[in-house]
C-alpha cells in the first residue's frame, strides 16, 4: 500500500507501511493487531460500547412484552424446565414455537432470575447488540486499525433495523450475534491456519442453527470456499480442518435435534409450525426451502406461491415483489440500505486494492483481502437470497446484513484512505460519500413530513465533504493545510452518512414496538405490509401498523411522524391476501378476544374490515388481545387444579391471556392456528380429564374507531392445512358448552357441559 499523505495526518494507522521493506528483509510486517494502541483508542472504544448500550436500553420497557408469541414461551420456560428445553409456548407443554429454542434460553434464564417483565425479557437482547458491536470491532481492528473498527461499530449500532431488533425478542438478535462471531472465528483461523478457530466457527454455526434453523447456513458457502482456497497450509490439511469444523457444527446443532426426534412424540410438545409433528419437516419446509420457493404448508395466507405484480426484479409474490432492488424498496430501504451502496463500492475497491497480494495469508495485504472476501461474500449471498426468496419475508430479517455492511464500510474507508494520494482512490472515496448522502436524502424523503430539514442538511454536508476529500487528496504531499482539510472533510462525510440512520434509530427507541411484524423508523409511503403488525404506544396514542401480504400500505394515520427524535408510526398499512376487503382506520376497541380491529389499507372512515373465522387477523396474528382484569381473574381462579387455565385459537391470543394471568393457556393450532394440534379427539380427551378450564372464543363484530368495522367471526380458526382442526374444536365447544361474556371476552367453561351433551 502507498500513500501520498504522511501517516501523521491519518486517523487510520497504516497497515504495514514498510511492508515491501519487511518482505525484502524477511521481517514480519506490522499489523494493526500487533501495533501499539494509540492513547485515544480505549476511551473511544468504551464510548462506542456505552453509546450502543444507551441506545438499546433507552425507553426499553415501552415495548412491553414486544412479540407476545415469544414472551409467552419465555414465561413458560421460566416455570418449566421441559418447556425451557423444547421451547414450548405454554408451561403445559402442548406445542412449541415455530423455531428451535436457543434464542429463548437467555431470556428464560433472565426471567427465572429476576421475574417476569419487559426489562427482564429484553435486556438480554440489548446486551447481544452490545456484544455484536464488540465482536465486529475486534474483527475489523485486527487488520485495519482502531479507527476503521470504530467506524464499523458505529455504522452497525446506528443501523435502524439493528436498533430495532436488539430491543426486541425475536430470534434475529442472537442469530446476528452468532453470524458475526462466525466470521470473526474464520478470519482468526485464516491468520495462520488455526484449527481451533475453525472448529469454534463450526460450533457457533451449530448454535446459530438452533436459533433460526437453515438461515444460519446461508453464509457457509462463501466462508468454507474462502478457507479452502486461501488458508496458508497444504490442501489436505485445509480439507481436514473443514471436516472437523463441519463435525463441530453437526454436534453443536444436532444434539438437540436428535433428542427431539428420538423423544416419544406422546410425551413431548407438538412441534409448532409443522404439519406432522416433526422438527425435520419444520426445518426443511416451513422454516427452510419453503421460504425460498414460497411453498410453505401451514403458512398464513397460503401454502403455495402466489403470483404478484411484475417489478424491477421481474417477480413478485404474496410477500412483496422480489428482485435485485428489493433491499432498496420503500418498506425495506429505510431499515438497512443507508450504507448498502457504500458497502458494495467498498467491497469492489477493497478487492481491487488488495488483489495483488499473494494467496498465503501470512502477509498483511492478503489477510485484508481475505477479510473483504469473508464479509463481502456473506453480504452478497445473504442479500441475494433475501432479494429473491418467494416465501415469508419480513423487513426485520435484514438485521442479519447489518454487521456485513458495517464491516465493509469501515474496511473500505481504511484502504481508500491509505491510497488517497492516487486519483482513482480519491475519486472513489469522494463519489461514495456523495452517493451515500444522496441516498440518505432519498430515504428521508420517503417518510412524508419527517424532519424535512435533515434531508437537505445531509445532502449539502455530504456533497461538501465529497468536494473536500477530492481537493484535499490532490494537495501537495506533506502539506499541513491539505491534511487538515482531508480530516475535516472525512469527519463531515461520516457525520452526513450516519445522520439519517441515527435519526431513524432515535425515532425507533422513542416509541414502543410490539406485535408479530415490526419496522424501524417512521412510516413511509409505498411500503408493503405483512401479516402481524406493529402497535405503537406514545404519549397516549395507540395505533397499528401492518397487514397481510399483498396489501399496499395506506396513508399514515393516528400519531404524528415528524419531530425529532421522531413520532411514532401509526395508521393501517396493509391489506388482506388475495384481494380481501380492506377497511378504513384500525379499530381501537377489541372485537372480542380477537383483539383490535384489523388494519387495512387506507380507505376512509366507516370502511368494513376484513372478516375471518378466527375473529380477524388483528387478534390472531397481530398482537393478540388485551386481557381484561375480569378475564385475568377468571383464569387465575382455581388454576392450580388444571394443566391449562384456558385454550384459545392462535398463539398470539393465547399468549396475551397467559402473560396477563401467569397461567398456562393452550394455543390451539400454534402461531397461525393452522397446525393440527391438538386433534379434536385429543382435545376432547383433555376436557374429559378436566385438564382445561376455559375455551376462549371470539365475539361477533367489534366496532373500530372512526366507525370502522372490526374483523368478525365466531369461535372458529383458520382454514388451510391443519386449520380444520382448530375450527372443529371451536365448533365442538360452541355446540357443547355455554358461552359467558367475561370482561368483553367469550368464555366457555369446559367443566360445565350443556345438559345432555358429553
Amino acid at each position: 500500500m502507498t500513500t501520498a499523505v504522511p501517516p501523521l495526518d491519518s486517523p487510520f494507522p497504516e497497515r504495514g507501511p514498510n511492508a515491501a521493506a519487511d518482505a525484502a528483509t524477511d521481517q514480519a510486517p506490522a499489523t494493526a493487531a500487533t501495533a501499539p494502541r494509540p492513547r485515544w483508542e480505549r476511551p473511544a472504544y468504551l464510548a462506542l460500547l456505552l453509546g450502543t448500550a444507551a441506545l438499546l436500553l433507552w425507553n426499553l420497557s415501552a415495548s412491553g412484552y414486544a412479540n407476545s408469541f415469544y414472551s409467552a414461551a419465555v414465561q413458560a420456560g421460566s416455570e418449566s424446565w421441559k418447556a425451557f428445553f423444547f421451547g414450548s409456548s405454554d408451561a403445559g407443554n402442548s406445542i412449541t414455537v415455530d423455531k428451535p429454542p436457543a434464542a429463548l434460553w437467555p431470556m428464560a434464564l433472565s426471567v427465572r432470575l429476576f421475574g417476569l417483565g419487559s426489562w427482564q425479557i429484553l435486556v438480554p437482547q440489548a446486551l447481544m447488540g452490545v456484544g455484536t458491536t464488540a465482536v465486529l470491532y475486534a474483527a475489523v481492528r485486527r487488520q485495519f486499525g482502531p479507527a476503521a473498527a470504530l467506524l464499523s461499530g458505529a455504522a452497525f449500532a446506528l443501523t435502524p433495523v439493528a436498533a430495532l431488533m436488539f430491543r426486541f425478542n425475536n430470534p434475529d438478535a442472537l442469530l446476528t450475534l452468532l453470524l458475526t462471531v462466525t466470521v470473526y472465528c474464520v478470519l482468526r483461523a485464516l491468520d495462520g491456519a488455526h484449527t481451533k478457530w475453525l472448529v469454534l466457527a463450526g460450533a457457533v454455526i451449530g448454535l446459530a442453527f438452533l436459533t433460526k434453523t437453515l438461515q444460519a447456513f446461508v453464509i457457509l458457502p462463501p466462508l468454507a470456499l474462502l478457507y479452502a482456497v486461501c488458508a496458508p497450509t497444504r490442501l489436505r490439511r485445509r480439507l481436514g480442518q473443514l471436516l472437523l469444523a463441519g463435525l463441530a457444527m453437526v454436534v453443536a446443532g444436532g444434539w438437540w435435534v436428535a433428542i427431539v426426534e428420538l423423544w416419544p412424540a406422546g410425551s413431548r410438545p407438538y412441534i409448532g409450525g409443522s404439519q406432522n409433528n416433526s422438527f425435520l419437516e419444520l426445518t426443511l419446509g416451513y422454516n427452510g426451502l419453503g421460504r425460498i420457493s414460497g411453498d410453505e404448508v401451514g403458512s398464513v395466507g397460503g401454502g403455495a406461491r402466489r403470483a404478484g405484480g411484475a417489478g424491477a426484479g421481474g417477480g413478485g409474490g404474496g410477500w412483496g415483489e422480489t428482485g435485485i432492488d428489493r433491499l432498496f424498496s420503500a418498506n425495506i430501504g429505510g431499515q438497512i440500505s443507508w450504507l448498502l451502496p457504500a458497502a458494495l463500492i467498498m467491497l469492489v475497491a477493497g478487492l481491487v486494492i488488495t488483489w495483488r497480494a499473494r494467496r498465503a495469508t501470512d502477509s498483511v495485504e492478503s489477510m485484508a483481502r481475505a477479510a473483504f472476501l469473508a464479509w463481502g461474500g456473506c453480504l452478497l449471498i445473504t442479500g441475494l437470497i433475501f432479494s429473491y426468496m418467494q416465501g415469508i419475508f419480513h423487513e426485520y430479517y435484514t438485521v442479519a446484513l447489518a454487521p456485513f455492511v458495517a464491516a465493509l464500510v469501515g474496511m473500505g474507508v481504511a484502504v481508500l484512505w491509505e491510497e488517497r494520494g492516487g486519483l482513482a482512490a480519491s475519486l472513489t472515496l469522494s463519489a461514495t460519500v456523495a452517493l451515500t448522502a444522496w441516498w440518505s436524502y432519498v430515504l428521508l424523503g420517503r417518510a412524508s413530513g419527517y424532519l424535512p430539514w435533515l434531508r437537505w442538511t445531509v445532502l449539502a454536508a455530504g456533497l461538501l465533504a465529497a468536494a473536500g476529500l477530492l481537493i484535499g487528496s490532490r494537495w501537495r504531499p506533506g502539506s499541513r493545510t491539505g491534511g487538515r482539510l482531508l480530516l475535516g472533510a472525512a469527519a463531515l462525510g461520516v457525520g452526513a452518512a450516519l445522520a439519517g440512520p441515527f435519526a431513524y434509530c432515535l425515532t425507533t427507541v422513542d416509541s414502543g414496538r410490539s406485535g408479530s411484524i415490526v419496522t424501524a423508523g417512521p412510516a413511509v409511503a409505498g411500503g408493503v405490509g405483512g401479516p402481524g403488525g406493529m402497535r405503537f404506544k406514545r404519549a397516549g396514542a395507540e395505533g397499528f401498523r401492518g397487514g397481510f401480504p399483498g396489501g399496499p400500505q395506506g396513508a399514515t394515520q393516528g400519531a404524528p411522524q415528524g419531530g425529532f427524535p421522531g413520532g411514532a408510526q401509526g395508521g393501517p398499512q396493509g391489506g388482506m391476501p388475495g384481494g380481501a376487503p380492506q377497511g378504513g382506520q384500525a379499530g381501537a376497541a377489541p372485537g372480542g378476544p380477537g383483539g383490535q380491529g384489523v388494519p387495512g389499507a387506507a380507505g376512509g372512515a366507516g370502511g368494513r374490515g376484513a372478516r375471518s373465522a378466527m375473529g380477524g387477523p388483528g387478534g390472531g396474528l397481530l398482537n393478540g388481545t388485551k386481557a381484561s382484569a375480569e378475564a385475568t381473574a377468571a383464569l387465575r381462579a382455581n388454576a392450580g387444579g388444571y394443566t391449562w387455565a384456558a385454550a384459545a385459537v392462535g398463539a398470539q391470543n393465547a399468549a396475551s391471556y397467559q402473560l396477563a394471568s401467569g397461567e398456562p393457556v393452550m394455543p390451539i393450532g400454534g402461531f397461525n392456528g393452522s397446525d393440527p394440534s391438538p386433534t379434536l379427539a385429543k382435545f376432547q380427551e383433555y376436557v374429559k380429564a378436566g385438564k382445561i378450564h376455559y375455551f376462549i372464543g371470539q365475539n361477533d363484530g367489534g366496532t373500530g374507531a372512526e366507525g370502522g368495522q372490526g374483523a368478525r367471526g365466531g369461535a372458529g380458526g383458520p382454514g388451510g392445512p391443519g386449520g380444520g382442526t382448530s375450527s372443529a374444536i371451536a365448533e365442538w365447544v360452541k355446540a357443547g358448552f355455554k358461552a359467558t361474556t367475561i370482561g368483553g371476552a367469550t368464555f366457555y367453561d369446559l367443566t360445565a357441559p350443556v345438559s345432555g351433551t358429553s
